[in-house]
C-alpha cells in the first residue's frame, strides 16, 4: 500500500476504537462533543503508533487501544487549545470548535473526558503485559504533563505578554513541549510495547516534531484556510515570534528539510522496514493541511 492508504487504513482502525471506547456511554451534550471532537484529522500519532510497533512485529489489533489512546489525548488538547482563554480559534478541521458549537463548560469537561479515556484505554489487555502497559502509561503522563505537552502550552501563553520576541532556542523548547511530546511518545510507542530499546525512534521523533511545527508556521504564511481546516495567518496578526518570522520563509523550508533528511538517517538502523515512516517523514513538511 501506498503511505496515504496507510494512513487511511490506520485512521479508520483508531475511528472504531474510539468509537467503541464511547459506544457505552450516554448521549449528553459532554459526550456528543467528545465524539466530535475525535473526528476527522490525519491520525498521525495515531499511526506513529501503530507503525512503530508493526516495525517491532506487533500487529494493529495489539497496538490499536494505545493509537486511540494518544488520539482521545491529542483531541483533549485541541479542545482545550481552541478555547478563548487559550488560542480563542472557532473552526478546527474545517468544522465549529466545541465551545463554539456547544458552549466553554462542555468545551473543557469534554477535554478532561477525553484525557482520562486515553489512560483508560491505555490499560487494554491487549496491549501486552502489565509491564509494558505500565511504561505506556507514566510515558505519556510525562509527555502530556509539565514536562512536556503542558509545559509548552505554557510557554507559548507567556510569550504572548512577553517584552522581547522568543529566540529560535526559545520557540524551538516550546514547540518540544507544546507539538513534539506527544509525536515523540507516539514514535516510541511501538518499542515499549515490545520492550525493546526506544533510542532510535525517539532521534527520528524529535527531527520529526520539529518539522512538524515548522510546516505549521509556513502553512500559516501560504496555507489555504479552506484547506486546512483551520485560521491562517492568526501568528501574523497576533505577532507571535515564529520559525517562519525568524528563519524567514524559505530559512524555514530549508530547515524542515534538513530535519526530514534527519528524521530518515534516525531510522537507518531499521534497513527497508521503515520505508513507511520515513514516508511519513516526508509527508509531514509537504501537508497541506
Amino acid at each position: 500500500m501506498s503511505f496515504k492508504d496507510v494512513l487511511l487504513t490506520d485512521a479508520a482502525h483508531i475511528q472504531a476504537r474510539l468509537d467503541a471506547a464511547m459506544a457505552g456511554l450516554s448521549d449528553q451534550p459532554v459526550v456528543q462533543a467528545m465524539r466530535y471532537a475525535t473526528q476527522g484529522g490525519k491520525r498521525l500519532r495515531g499511526f506513529l503508533v501503530l507503525e512503530s510497533a508493526r516495525l517491532h512485529g506487533i500487529a494493529a489489533e495489539n497496538a490499536v487501544s494505545a493509537a486511540a489512546a494518544i488520539e482521545a489525548l491529542h483531541a483533549y488538547s485541541l479542545v482545550h487549545d481552541d478555547l478563548p482563554c487559550m488560542d480563542d480559534d472557532d473552526l478546527r478541521r474545517g468544522l465549529p470548535t466545541c465551545h463554539v458549537k456547544w458552549d466553554e463548560a462542555t468545551a473543557v469537561l469534554a477535554g478532561d473526558a477525553l484525557q482520562t479515556m486515553a489512560f483508560e484505554l491505555l490499560c487494554d489487555p491487549a496491549l501486552g503485559s502489565e509491564k509494558a502497559r505500565l511504561a505506556l502509561v507514566a510515558s505519556l503522563a510525562r509527555a502530556s504533563g509539565a514536562a512536556g505537552m503542558v509545559y509548552g502550552q505554557a510557554l507559548d501563553i507567556a510569550a504572548e505578554t512577553a517584552s522581547e520576541p522568543l529566540t529560535l532556542a526559545q520557540i524551538t523548547e516550546l514547540q518540544a513541549g507544546k507539538t513534539g511530546a506527544l509525536i515523540s511518545w507516539s514514535a516510541q510507542a511501538g518499542a515499549l510495547l515490545a520492550g525493546a530499546d526506544p533510542a532510535p525512534l525517539a532521534r527520528f521523533a524529535t527531527a520529526l516534531g520539529l518539522a512538524f511545527q515548522i510546516a505549521d508556521d509556513i502553512l500559516d504564511v501560504e496555507g489555504d484556510a479552506a484547506v486546512a481546516g483551520k485560521r491562517v495567518g492568526k501568528d501574523a496578526d497576533a505577532g507571535k515570534a515564529t520559525f517562519v518570522s525568524l528563519l524567514g520563509l524559505e530559512g524555514a523550508k530549508a530547515r524542515a528539510r534538513a530535519l526530514e533528511s534527519e528524521a530518515e538517517a534516525a531510522l537507518a538502523p531499521y534497513g527497508a522496514s521503515a520505508a513507511t515512516l520515513i514516508a511519513a517523514a516526508r509527508f509531514v513538511i509537504a501537508r497541506e493541511s
